[in-house]
C-alpha cells in the first residue's frame, strides 16, 4: 500500500512552518522552519516557500495533499475544507476576528497554491474542535443582538492539539475516551486549557480570540475589559495600540521582559523580583483554571499537559498542582521531574486523577484530516 504523505504548512507573519508527514505511519519524514519573512527587501511567503523546496527537494514527490493550519475557522467552518476561490474569499473576510493570524496564513495558502497547483489544498481550522460548545460556555453576557449580528462568541483555539492530546491521553491509559472526563493543559508561547467530557470539550480558556484565558508568552490572557476604555481615555492610546500592548507586550514578557521559562527560573534563582512576580502570576492563573474545570466536570479522570513549556518545564507542572491533593490530584515528584520526550504518567499510582504528560503534534492532526477529505 502506498503511503499517503502530506506537506502540513503554518504561515505566520514572519514565520514558515513545515512538515512532511506520513499520514498513516504518522512519521515525521521531514520539517523546518524559515524564519524572518519580511525582514529583508523581497523576503515574502513565496520566498520562503522557494526556501522551503530548497530544503525538501528529496522529499517533494508522491505527495497527496497540503495542509494548512487556519487560526479562525469563524461561525460556520469547522470541517476540514479543501481550498478554492471561494474559501479564500471567506478567509479574507474573517480576517476581523483574526487579525494577527488569519492574513499570513491566507498569504501561505494562496502561494502555495500557486507553487503546488496540482495538489488539493485542505485547510484546517484551529476553532473547529470547539464549535459545539455548550451554549453556556460559548456565550458572552453582552447585549445578545450585537453578538449575533457580530458573530461575537467563544471560538477556542488550539483545537487540533487538544483534540489530538485527549484522544493519546485516552489510549495511554487504556480507557475508552467516552468514559473520560479530562483536562487538557496546553502550555505554549500560546497557552490554552480546555475540559473535555467523554470527547466532548465543553469549555475552553480562548474566546473570540487567542487573548483571552491563561497568561501567555506575549499575551495578557484574562483582564477587566474596563482596562481598555480606561487606557483609551488616561493614557490616550488608540484601541489598535492597546491591542498591540496585548497580544505582543503583554504576559510573561510584560511583567518579567521575557517568554523564556529556562531564562526566567534562572533570573529568579538569581533574586529577579519581575521575573518571580511573572512566574507566580502565569501559575496562580493556571491553578484558577484548573479548579474551575474541576468544577465545570465534577472532578477529572485526567489532567494533561502538552506543548512545549506543558511538555518540558517540571516546575511549572509542580507549582500548579501543589496542594491540590484534597482535589484528587497527586503528582509523583520523582515522576515529574525525569525528563523524556515520551508519553507518560507524572501522577502517583494512588491519586485518583491521572496526571499525564502527552507530547502533542498539531502537524500529524492536521495531515490525517486532510487525507480524510481529499
Amino acid at each position: 500500500m502506498t503511503s499517503r504523505r502530506v506537506l502540513v504548512l503554518n504561515s505566520g507573519s514572519s514565520s514558515l512552518k513545515y512538515a512532511v508527514i506520513d499520514a498513516d505511519s504518522g512519521t515525521t519524514e521531514a520539517e523546518g522552519i524559515v524564519e524572518r519573512i519580511g525582514d529583508s527587501e523581497g523576503a515574502d511567503h513565496a520566498a520562503a516557500l522557494q526556501v522551503m523546496f530548497d530544503e525538501l527537494a528529496q522529499e517533494m514527490s508522491n505527495l497527496v495533499a497540503v495542509g494548512h493550519r487556519v487560526v479562525h475557522g469563524g461561525p460556520n467552518l469547522y470541517r476540514p475544507t479543501v481550498v478554492d476561490d471561494a474559501l479564500i474569499d471567506t478567509l479574507n473576510e474573517l480576517s476581523a476576528l483574526a487579525p494577527l493570524h488569519n492574513p499570513p496564513a491566507v498569504l501561505g495558502i494562496e502561494e502555495a497554491r500557486k507553487a503546488l497547483p496540482d495538489l488539493p489544498h485542505v485547510a484546517v481550522f484551529d476553532t473547529a474542535y470547539f464549535h459545539q460548545l455548550p451554549a453556556e460556555s460559548a456565550t458572552y453576557a453582552i447585549d445578545r443582538d450585537l453578538a449575533a449580528r457580530y458573530d461575537i462568541r467563544r471560538y477556542g483555539f488550539h483545537g487540533t492539539s487538544h483534540q489530538y492530546v485527549s484522544e493519546q491521553a485516552a489510549e495511554f491509559l487504556g480507557v475508552p475516551l467516552e468514559k473520560l472526563r479530562q483536562i487538557v493543559l496546553h502550555l505554549g508561547n500560546g497557552a490554552s486549557a480546555s475540559a473535555i467530557d467523554g470527547g466532548r470539550p465543553v469549555d475552553t480558556s480562548m474566546g473570540l480570540t487567542p487573548m483571552e484565558g491563561l497568561v501567555m508568552g506575549t499575551r495578557s490572557g484574562d483582564i477587566d475589559p474596563g482596562i481598555i476604555s480606561y487606557l483609551v481615555r488616561n493614557a490616550g492610546m488608540s484601541v489598535d495600540g492597546i491591542e498591540e500592548m496585548l497580544n505582543r507586550h503583554s504576559g510573561m514578557l510584560g511583567l518579567g521582559g521575557e517568554i523564556d521559562f529556562r531564562i526566567t527560573h534562572k533570573r529568579i534563582e538569581s533574586g529577579d523580583a519581575a521575573a518571580k512576580l511573572a512566574y507566580d502570576v502565569y501559575i496562580h492563573r493556571l491553578r484558577k483554571y484548573i479548579g474551575a474545570y474541576l468544577a465545570v466536570l465534577g472532578g477529572a479522570d485526567a489532567l494533561v499537559f502538552t506543548a512545549g513549556v506543558g511538555e518540558n518545564d517540571s516546575a511549572v507542572r509542580r507549582d500548579a498542582l501543589n496542594g491540590l491533593g484534597p482535589l484528587g490530584i497527586e503528582l509523583d515528584e520523582q515522576r515529574n521531574a525525569a525528563h523524556s520526550d515520551q508519553a507518560r504518567r507524572i501522577s502517583t499510582d494512588e491519586s485518583r486523577t491521572a496526571v499525564l504528560v502527552i507530547p502533542t503534534n498539531e502537524e500529524l492532526a492536521i495531515a490525517r484530516a486532510c487525507v480524510e477529505v481529499t
